[in-house]
């Protein structure tokens, strides 16, 4: 199961957030998402665990705690399919361009 951590201190480490969820099971896998241009952490990230009941437990029992001074907000992750898409920038409509006139100057 996917588990999403959001609210994480912007210092933590994707090693930092597999030792904490390693104590309630085998961690799959795990990811704490960086912002591509500042190379900051986003505040949230990603633990997989495959036993189910584990992440279960995982999940009920660090929702609303506190890990490295932030207090986590923690739920099964949605599938990508499931997750509201951000609606589109819409375009504004084109004006033309109106051509500089010298009306009322001699």
């Amino acid at each position: 199961m996917k588990i999403f951590v959001a609210k994480l201190a912007f210092n933590t480490t994707t090693d930092d957030l597999r030792a904490y969820y390693e104590q309630f099971g085998y961690v799959e896998s795990c990811r704490v998402i960086m912002d591509r241009e500042t190379g900051r952490s986003k505040c949230y990230g990603f633990v997989e665990m495959p036993n189910e009941a584990e992440a279960y437990k995982a999940i009920v029992e660090t929702d609303e705690m506190v890990f490295m001074g932030n207090e986590l907000q923690v739920k099964k992750s949605r599938p990508q399919a499931e997750t509201p898409a951000k609606p589109a920038k819409q375009e504004k409509p084109h004006r033309p361009h109106k051509p500089f006139t010298n009306k009322g100057q001699n």
